[in-house]
């Protein structure tokens, strides 16, 4: 075979390999710190309760990522990438979450004043040791 017939596999190849590293570059890292109970959302959806998700993956968006109200509903898929304390993050686990609330005027105060993204203690717990009251995260819509 000549090497002209593998050249558009080779430049597939290629293009596959640039769209999964381009892909994973549109990560944002950020902090989390999460809510203390109980938990009580206004800034999206008022009281329904319809609006948390049957696993309790949920969290408030931090005024970085608030877009005047625009977040309410985004889904974002979160992971803990390192904390003050050593062997805090549970770096393998990536969660998804909804976004229900506008941290900044929340009735229920997060551990991070500041934070992008306050979660749930589900979610914190999902991705970090549930002591820690604050994490560094990666996330993309």
């Amino acid at each position: 075979m000549s090497s002209s017939k593998h050249q558009p596999i080779v430049l597939l190849l290629l293009c596959l390999l640039a769209g999964v590293l381009l892909h994973l570059s549109h990560a944002d890292v950020g902090t989390a710190g999460r809510y203390s109970t109980p938990y009580l959302p206004t800034a999206c959806f008022g009281n329904d309760p319809a609006q948390f998700p049957s696993s309790n993956l949920f969290g408030a968006a931090g005024e970085g990522i608030w877009d005047n109200g625009a977040s309410c509903g985004r889904q974002y898929q979160v992971r803990c990438i390192s904390a003050a304390v050593p062997r805090t993050c549970n770096p393998d686990r990536t969660i998804q979450i909804r976004i229900v609330d506008r941290a900044q005027t929340s009735r229920s105060r997060p551990t991070l004043n500041g934070a992008t993204i306050v979660l749930s203690n589900t979610a914190f717990a999902a991705i970090a040791n549930a002591s820690a009251t604050s994490i560094n995260i990666e996330f993309v819509q």
